[in-house]
């Protein structure tokens, strides 16, 4: 065969694959919904159409912090300048149930007017790929990373710090980021005793990391709830959904829920109407 025909052959060959092959996925549309799921695998964001949350009114204990974050989530849907948010504090006490919750409420006032995509801890690598697809979308969203955390040799807090605030391109204009975490710095104690410990700058090394929480504007503490705050979180559940049981009733069956679990909070109680609710009978909607 002739330099032209192998040419030729092979030319044939490649067009052949390329029609075979599949085309890449689409990174999706970001006007197709509301909320999204970040896959960082396939590099595109999922719809979600119902999203698992509850009604701003049904969160108790927390009107401070949802104040102070609905404020500035009205601010940036309305193109307004607003800060990055750390919720972090006691496990179960409403963090990421309150930033859902904003978000359904600021779009009930205005639909549409802003996305939400949850990102999943160990996808923050890829935060940069999917910030420069939403900058191509122009829509306003927030990105959402529940209970972020970093331990031992994780390097990974380093790309985050840039893109909140410190890297060339900077935060696009039309994205925000809310993360919540059981740690006021992201790091656990000892992670931090330990690079103080070992470094040639002991408090060089402990800024660097302490230095990823100063990144976020707004810092909101969540803190276990007292019996009266459990009790208004439970009644007004019970209100909500029409749960036919006195209060003499339930107030002994909460008490007696929250000693089995050694604690007090948003997610404790929510837990105890969903076993109310199934000895009622009564579907939660």
């Amino acid at each position: 065969m002739t330099d032209q025909d192998i040419t030729a052959l092979l030319t044939r060959i490649a067009d052949s694959l390329e029609r075979l092959a599949p085309p890449p996925p689409s990174a999706g549309n970001l006007h197709d919904a509301d909320a999204f799921v970040w896959h960082a695998d396939y590099n595109r964001f999922e719809p979600v159409h119902n999203v698992n949350r509850l009604d701003l009114s049904l969160l108790k204990g927390i009107e401070t912090q949802c104040k102070t974050l609905l404020d500035n989530t009205r601010n940036f849907a309305k193109g307004l300048p607003a800060n990055n948010a750390l919720l972090w504090g006691a496990r179960g006490s409403g963090k990421s149930s309150l930033v859902k919750a904003i978000h359904g409420e600021i779009n009930r006032d205005n639909p549409g007017i802003l996305a939400l995509i949850e990102i999943h801890r160990e996808d923050i690598p890829t935060l940069p790929a999917l910030l420069a697809l939403i900058r191509e979308e122009g829509r306003r969203t927030i990105v959402f990373c529940d209970d972020l955390s970093f331990d031992g040799d994780d390097t990974s807090y380093k790309s985050l710090k840039a893109v909140l605030e410190g890297g060339l391109e900077g935060r696009p204009e039309n994205v925000l980021f809310y993360a919540t975490s059981n740690r006021r710095h992201l790091m656990p104690r000892d992670m931090m005793e330990n690079e103080r410990s070992t470094a040639i700058n002991p408090s060089e090394a402990v800024e660097e990391k302490v230095s990823l929480s100063d990144r976020f504007g707004l810092w909101l503490g969540f803190h276990n709830s007292n019996q009266e705050t459990y009790f208004a979180m439970i009644e007004s559940y019970i209100k909500h959904y029409s749960l036919d049981i006195t209060e003499e009733e339930w107030r002994a069956q909460a008490i007696e829920w929250s000693m089995t679990r050694g604690a007090r909070s948003g997610r404790v109680a929510w837990q105890y109407i969903q076993d109310l609710a199934g000895r009622l009978g009564v579907t939660l909607k």
